[in-house]
């Protein structure tokens, strides 16, 4: 592990520490998780946001799946 230097809002850092988690694991360990979360949330954005611009044309699937675009069954969203 590489030790870091990060700058809080002390307001913040007191609600951090009053919590049980960063108690009990320690500040590190708690922004380590923290950071983790944020990275997989970002991940599942960023292939959301990824889909969305692959699909975003008109054109539908492309002229090899003409006949089959009405064969499938989308989801009702």
């Amino acid at each position: 592990m590489k030790t870091i230097q990060v700058t809080v809002d002390e307001d913040l850092l007191a609600k951090l520490d009053q919590s049980e988690e960063v108690q009990r694991d320690g500040r590190s360990a708690v922004l380590r998780r923290a950071a983790s979360e944020y990275l997989k949330r970002r991940r599942r954005i960023d292939i959301a946001k990824g889909y969305q611009r692959a699909y975003a044309g008109k054109e539908g699937l492309g002229p090899e799946f003409e006949e089959w675009e009405d064969e499938g069954e989308w989801p009702i969203e």
